[in-house]
């Protein structure tokens, strides 16, 4: 997952993904901005291209803390099946995010997103953040996403990761780690997903590419 641009961007999830990262940057609705656009208007749970079928999916619900903001660049595809595994990508980010805030390894949000192997490294990941006592602050902005959805319940997603306003804070004492903009605030992710029984579209496996190119500003 490697999202953190501080003492815990160790903590790398990588899976061998079948996935290519030069995908990222296609057509399927992206946009690209520069990384010195403003996002802190963005509110911390801005629409989803697709919104999630909550109740009839059983959906938990995502409560962040309200210094928590994400920037979602990607529009709507045309497809309902490509638009909801964007949504439901937004969903399982903002997921991970909410067990980190409170320091629980075993949230169910984020086991609802994470399925296999993707949910025993996030689980790791919680993990050092707990360890350390700490959690995510700031705004994180997502552009560049490629989608793409198979025949048989299955599909890829790579989009980059803008993190240059995101860092970490610890909790005691309180004190945030603001970190200087460098090339490895962009963030590369690969990820493989696949339809499961509830209708969601459940990360199965990530991979990622800290200060790639193809997300450079």
């Amino acid at each position: 997952m490697n999202r953190r641009p501080t003492l815990l961007a160790a903590i790398t999830l990588t899976a061998a993904a079948a996935l290519t990262l030069s995908a990222c940057g296609g057509s399927d609705g992206s946009k690209d901005k520069n990384a010195g656009a403003d996002t802190e208007s963005e509110k911390s749970a801005s629409p989803s291209p697709s919104a999630p079928e909550s109740a009839a999916a059983g959906r938990p619900k995502i409560q962040l803390p309200s210094d928590l903001k994400y920037s979602f660049e990607w529009s709507k595809t045309g497809d309902k099946h490509k638009d909801a595994v964007l949504a439901d990508s937004e969903q399982s980010i903002k997921a991970v995010d909410m067990a980190i805030a409170n320091q629980d390894p075993l949230d169910e949000a984020y086991l609802y997103y994470y399925e296999g192997e993707a949910a025993a490294q996030t689980e790791l990941y919680i993990k050092e953040y707990v360890k350390a006592k700490a959690r995510t602050t700031g705004t994180y902005r997502y552009y560049n996403a490629t989608v793409d959805v198979g025949d048989v319940g299955s599909a890829s997603l790579v989009y980059c990761e803008d993190q240059g306003k995101a860092y970490d804070m610890y909790l005691k004492p309180k004190r945030i780690n603001k970190t200087a903009v460098t090339k490895n605030s962009y963030v590369l992710y690969a990820v493989q997903l696949s339809k499961n029984d509830q209708g969601v579209w459940a990360v199965e496996k990530l991979d990622s590419q800290r200060g790639s190119a193809k997300c450079q500003p």
